[in-house]
């Protein structure tokens, strides 16, 4: 681990450079489990939501992080490039932090890395369609074919599941969103339900298999007898809040 001290707007601030961008300015690099284990005050994130959800992977309990938009559209990026420097020298008297909440799943039995947008299960086999059974709170909710069915956050709600029809969740709500992807029948329609609710997908043709994708970033291969079962995780993500307009212009300007 190491820290560098440096000196802006008058004050000493401590600095940890992660190992890829430390490794091309040529100095030393600390990895997030040990800015994590440091308990550093904010993560500045320079790329897209994709950076952003491969560093929160990275963290038990995540530190807040600031996102810088290199990408293209990006929903948990906040500040433009230009306005990158002047942002974080007004962090430096102070921020907020916006808690989100996340998904923790549980495959047979064993927890795999939390969703912060969303879980995804997909057919394994292109154009052949899959028949899930969808449990909630040990209650029978839908019985569908299709080629998938998502699972999200109302912060995944901008994300894959808005593209697959479902609709646009207020972040604040506390909220889990179902959506089938391609369903084979006209009455299977996107649920939302309440963020504290148990969920269990059950395949049930013994043939065939699916993916399980947690915010795109790892995936899992399983059949008719796996135990897939999602719940809120404990331990939300956490960002950095740092516009004024807030959610509402934030899809308007992007999504229009």
């Amino acid at each position: 681990m190491l820290i560098y001290q440096i000196e802006c707007e008058g004050k000493e601030v401590q600095v940890m450079v992660d190992e890829d961008i430390a490794f091309q300015l040529g100095r030393e690099g600390s990895s997030v489990a040990e800015m994590e284990k440091a308990k550093v005050d904010f993560i500045v994130s320079v790329g897209g939501d994709g950076t952003i959800l491969r560093t929160i992977h990275k963290m038990a309990d995540p530190l807040p992080i600031l996102g810088i938009n290199m990408g293209t559209l990006g929903f948990l990026v906040d500040v433009e490039p230009k306005d990158a420097i002047a942002t974080l020298k007004k962090l430096l008297s102070g921020f907020v932090v916006d808690e989100r909440s996340r998904l923790k799943l549980l495959l047979n039995g064993v927890c795999l890395p939390r969703a912060t947008n969303e879980i995804a299960i997909i057919t394994a086999s292109p154009a052949k369609m899959v028949e899930f059974e969808i449990i909630v709170d040990g209650a029978l909710m839908e019985d569908f074919r299709a080629d998938g069915v998502i699972v999200a956050t109302s912060t995944g709600s901008t994300a894959y599941a808005m593209s697959a029809g479902g609709p646009i969740v207020d972040p604040r709500v506390d909220a889990i969103v179902l959506v089938p992807m391609a369903p084979f029948k006209l009455s299977s329609r996107p649920w939302v339900i309440p963020g504290d609710s148990v969920i269990e997908v059950r395949l049930k043709l013994p043939e065939k298999e699916a993916l399980v994708v947690v915010d795109g970033q790892t995936s899992h291969t399983i059949s008719a007898h796996d135990k897939v079962v999602i719940s809120k995780a404990k331990k939300p993500a956490r960002f950095v809040k740092v516009e004024k307009d807030g959610f509402y212009a934030k899809v308007k300007n992007k999504l229009t």
